[in-house]
C-alpha cells in the first residue's frame, strides 16, 4: 500500500521558508527526510500531520497552481486569527478571483509566494 510521506515544497529561500513555515504549523525541524530531502518540518512528536519538505528551486511558483496546501480551523475566528498571525510571519492575502459567494476559505501566499488556505471547518457545505 502506497502512503503520503511527505509534502515538497519549493522555494528560492530555504531558511526563511523553514523559519515561516515552522512558526506557521507549530512544527519541528527534524534530521533528514525521505528523497534526498534535508530541509524537513514534522509535527510535534505524537501530533498527527503530514511532514513538509522545503526543497530549492529557481522557478517562480505559478499564480494558479494545481496543487497546494489546506490549513484547517475549527470556525471564522479562528480563521482570523491565523490570517493576522500568518500575515505577520510573512504571509500575504491573496487577491483571488475564484472565490465562491460564500467561500469557507481564505487565500494566502508564504514569503516565496506558494499559494495555501485556510479553511473554515464549521462553514456549512454548499
Amino acid at each position: 500500500m502506497v502512503t503520503v510521506g511527505q509534502v515538497v515544497l519549493g522555494v528560492t529561500d530555504v531558511q526563511r521558508a523553514v523559519e515561516f513555515w515552522r512558526a506557521a504549523l507549530g512544527y519541528e525541524f527534524v534530521d533528514g527526510g525521505f528523497g534526498g530531502c534535508t530541509n524537513v518540518l514534522a509535527p510535534p512528536t505524537g501530533a498527527p500531520g503530514a511532514r513538509l519538505a522545503l526543497h530549492t528551486s529557481t522557478t517562480p511558483p505559478p499564480s494558479r497552481p494545481r496543487l497546494h496546501l489546506d490549513l484547517h480551523v475549527a470556525d471564522r475566528a479562528e480563521q482570523a486569527a491565523e490570517v493576522e498571525r500568518l500575515g505577520g510571519l510573512g504571509a500575504q492575502r491573496v487577491d483571488w478571483d475564484g472565490y465562491p459567494d460564500d467561500p469557507d476559505f481564505v487565500v494566502l501566499a508564504d514569503p516565496d509566494g506558494n499559494v495555501f488556505c485556510i479553511v473554515d471547518l464549521s462553514h456549512p457545505a454548499g
